[in-house]
């Protein structure tokens, strides 16, 4: 296989993100004493960072890859929401996608990393449903894109923020399905089972369990293919991605009738930091469905950029030269 020729593919490509936008702000410092107020460290900060998160990480990826990201999300109409639009600007990204909400502000997440080590994270945040005037909006922003604009895949990245509602996974899943365009999720437990009729479905082990409300000691491929069934029963998904930590991703292709599901084992890894993994997996995996890749490459390539960015600290984009060094040597 000519991985490539495969990788070039993903350029130009248009990819429509819809998800619960937030800036990841890092505070870096050291840690060498204890506080006498209470026993905790006390960290001395020397730099801090600001960078897109959540669904804007999945764009990130997106960008890294050659392809064009089209972010869709609801931020606040405070300080923070023009923070993150010069983000988005600095790296060039289109806002067209983003709409202000005057009853919900936008999400930052901080972590405090001490002496390498990520000691506190500090949430500002609301998690509530969009309101049913900012949801209206919403879904008719991401409606207009879809009319106006070749969108190649559709991705879901939900972080149970409350961006994602059931009413707008329901239309614009329907929207995409008549207009034949794929949709993938990345889904978290409030909405998980509403996202019925999507492409590709992608839970990681622990949300599939909970999202199921069953139980198994280890991922075997006779627990995953039961649970897959189950899961593709209740959702009528194309295919259901699994990832399972050390134990690598499951993948099962329900358009295929014989040899559809299988595990692929995880390479070893230096592990530093899991943080962003799921957005690279989902990423990495639209963009070979949007190409047409069989399901086991989608696969094979995603496991490999998944393990790659839990080798760097913090939420960080996929390198596509190095995923492509990994693939031709691995693959």
């Amino acid at each position: 296989m000519d991985y490539n020729k495969i990788f070039n593919q993903f350029n130009g490509l248009n990819i429509l993100i819809i998800g619960d936008v937030m800036i990841d702000s890092y505070m870096w410092g050291r840690v060498d004493r204890i506080s006498p107020e209470a026993p905790v460290p006390i960290a001395t900060i020397t730099s801090v960072e600001d960078r897109l998160g959540g669904a804007a990480n999945v764009a990130l990826n997106i960008r890294a890859m050659g392809a064009n990201p089209i972010l869709c999300s609801v931020v606040g109409s405070d300080p923070k929401s023009k923070l993150l639009l010069s983000l988005m600007k600095k790296l060039d990204m289109d806002n067209e996608g983003i709409y202000f909400s005057k009853s919900r502000p936008t999400t930052v997440k901080t972590r405090i990393i001490g002496n390498k080590v990520q000691m506190l994270r500090v949430d500002q945040e609301i998690s509530d449903c969009l309101e049913e005037k900012d949801e209206i909006n919403f879904i008719k922003t991401i409606k207009d894109i879809i009319e106006t604009k070749n969108i190649d895949a559709i991705i879901f990245q939900d972080y149970d923020k409350g961006v994602i509602t059931q009413n707008t996974i329901r239309e614009i899943v329907d929207l995409a399905n008549k207009k034949g365009i794929p949709t993938t999720v990345d889904p978290k437990k409030r909405n998980f089972l509403a996202y019925k009729n999507v492409t590709l479905f992608k839970p990681n082990l622990k949300e599939l369990k909970e999202g199921l409300k069953i139980d198994f000691d280890l991922p075997t491929i006779d627990n995953l293919v039961d649970a897959s069934n189950l899961l593709q029963h209740k959702l009528n998904a194309d295919m259901i991605f699994v990832t399972l930590s050390e134990y690598g991703v499951f993948i099962a292709d329900y358009k295929k009738t014989k040899n559809n599901m299988v595990i692929i084992p995880a390479h070893q890894r230096a592990i530093s930091d899991v943080s962003g993994a799921g957005d690279t997996v989902i990423s990495i995996a639209t963009l070979c469905l949007a190409i047409k890749l069989p399901f086991k490459s989608i696969a094979e390539i995603s496991n490999l950029a998944g393990g790659l960015v839990c080798e760097q600290v913090g939420v960080v984009p996929i390198d596509k030269e190095l995923l492509l060094s990994e693939v031709e040597n691995k693959l």
